[in-house]
């Protein structure tokens, strides 16, 4: 479990992820493992483009608990808050 994604300054998913990126909200970038290459390499760039730190989570399933929900999760970003 992550600690810091139970709060609720979290996005969950790729397109909120790249939102928050692009607008500069984004603190870290949590991604599975486990998730296809293919969605992840984009937002791995982008945070890596932003100095965006990026934590490798070891499943979506965890990844998924740790923000909360009841199904796996490919990235997370935990925001700024307010």
């Amino acid at each position: 479990m992550i600690p810091e994604l139970a709060g609720p300054n979290k996005v969950v998913g790729a397109k909120q992820a790249k939102r928050a990126l692009r607008a500069g909200q984004a603190v870290r970038l949590y991604m599975a493992m486990d998730a296809d290459p293919r969605l992840l390499q984009p937002l791995v760039q982008e945070a890596v483009n932003r100095q965006v730190p990026v934590s490798q989570v070891p499943s979506m399933k965890e990844l998924g608990m740790s923000c909360g929900i009841a199904v796996g999760a490919a990235v997370a970003v935990l925001t700024k808050e307010g």
